[in-house]
């Protein structure tokens, strides 16, 4: 195995590559623990201990904890693989997208493009429920996660958390291009991996005291 290791950063391409995938990853991390402006930490991470079971517990896994840290990625990428899903499903009803489908690299190029506006409406969207609705909801001991809501936090959150995903979307494609694999793919495995630990501490905590 370690013979391998070394055989693959032996081929200094290979290597580049793979230090490039790396570091990109490591930015998409740093990322996750970055918080929005206007967010009391400690009273977001009390509110998301009664979140954990819940749907919401779920998208934070595909996060990586960026959404229970209401970071600068709480949307994660999700909002870009939405706007593909839905770009793919036109593409096989509306004749326009069929155009594109069969016009090659330009096609291509169009459909990437419109992929891309379509990440901004939705993280918008997105981003406008959780900081307009979902997190001046929240509370912990009587004390409430934002701050100070209001326009300010609002509009501010709102342009974090897009440019947030726009930049992930960004890096996702940078890893495509000149790093290994498939960007938005590695994006989202290492936010799932990076909650394995905690879950399985979880896990044992519960069996522990007898929950489970």
């Amino acid at each position: 195995m370690i013979d391998k290791i070394r055989n693959i950063f032996s081929i200094p391409d290979l290597r580049a590559k793979i230090i490039y995938t790396l570091l990109i990853l490591i930015v998409v991390r740093v990322g996750a623990h970055i918080p929005i402006p206007g967010v009391d930490g400690n009273a977001l991470a009390g509110a998301f201990e009664r979140l954990q079971d819940t749907l919401f517990g779920l998208f934070n896994m595909f996060t990586g904890g960026a959404f229970e840290k209401a970071s600068l990625f709480s949307l994660g990428i999700m909002p870009y693989i939405s706007a593909s899903i839905v770009i793919q499903l036109m593409g096989s009803v509306l004749p326009y997208f069929q155009r594109l489908q069969k016009e090659g690299e330009a096609g291509r190029k169009k459909i990437t493009q419109i992929t891309r506006y379509g990440t901004v409406l939705l993280a918008s969207m997105q981003s406008y429920g959780v900081v307009a609705v979902f997190l001046p909801s929240l509370t912990a001991g009587g004390k409430s996660v934002v701050v100070n809501p209001g326009f300010v936090f609002t509009f501010t959150g709102i342009i974090s958390m897009v440019t947030g995903t726009l930049f992930l979307m960004w890096l996702g494609e940078r890893v495509t291009e000149r790093g290994i694999g498939n960007g938005i793919s590695l994006i989202i495995m290492v936010g799932i991996v990076s909650a394995f630990p905690n879950v399985l501490l979880n896990e044992i905590t519960l069996v522990q005291e007898g929950v489970r």
